[in-house]
């Protein structure tokens, strides 16, 4: 008994509960049930650092996504989330970031913002391991649905809300050079 609850502790620390495969971005719900989203036309870009073991950029019009797994001597000089959203707001020179909604379901967290008076954009903050996954989404699609699946009496009340379009090419990893997001664990 005891040795089968070690295994199914194992197993279930070493599942990813985000992958990309075959233009599927694909987010483990429980155990072994994975929620897949088709995405088209995405530029994918990988980003190098010595203090990360992998990271990449994803990005269409509607989509990006920001991958980030630390190696194991390295460390977020902060919590990642709010290292991600002052990052995010100092490159797009964003004036104002309302907070609308925030939720966590387990290992996502989903916040709505209003963005200069103007647009809503979604982020969808994924944490496991040494690994943080933000995506931003800016017709909320993917955030409703994959909130949706998590939560399923979720109402999303955005509908009417102008959204934008991505069309930017940023990255924390390439800025942390300048700007220490991570830094070294010894």
């Amino acid at each position: 008994m005891f040795l089968k609850k070690l295994f199914n502790s194992i197993k279930k620390a070493s599942q990813q509960h985000f992958l990309f495969e075959d233009n599927n971005l694909k987010f483990l719900l429980r155990s072994t049930e994975y929620f897949s989203y088709k995405v088209n036309n995405l530029s994918k870009k990988a980003k190098f650092s010595p203090f990360v073991l992998d990271a990449y950029t994803l990005s269409n019009k509607d989509i990006f996504l920001e991958s980030v797994t630390l190696n194991t001597n390295s460390t977020w000089s902060g919590q990642p989330r709010s290292l991600y959203e002052d990052f995010f707001k100092e490159e797009l020179k964003i004036d104002s970031k309302v907070l609308l909604e925030r939720t966590d379901i387990g290992n996502y967290e989903f916040s709505v913002y209003k963005i200069d008076d103007s647009f809503i954009l979604h982020l969808v903050y994924i944490w496991f391991q040494d690994k943080n996954v933000f995506i931003i989404d800016s017709k909320g699609d993917l955030f409703s649905k994959l909130f949706n699946e998590l939560k399923d009496d979720y109402i999303y009340k955005y509908e009417d809300e102008k959204k934008g379009e991505i069309n930017f090419d940023i990255s924390i990893v390439q800025s942390n050079t300048i700007k220490g997001y991570f830094e070294s664990n010894h």
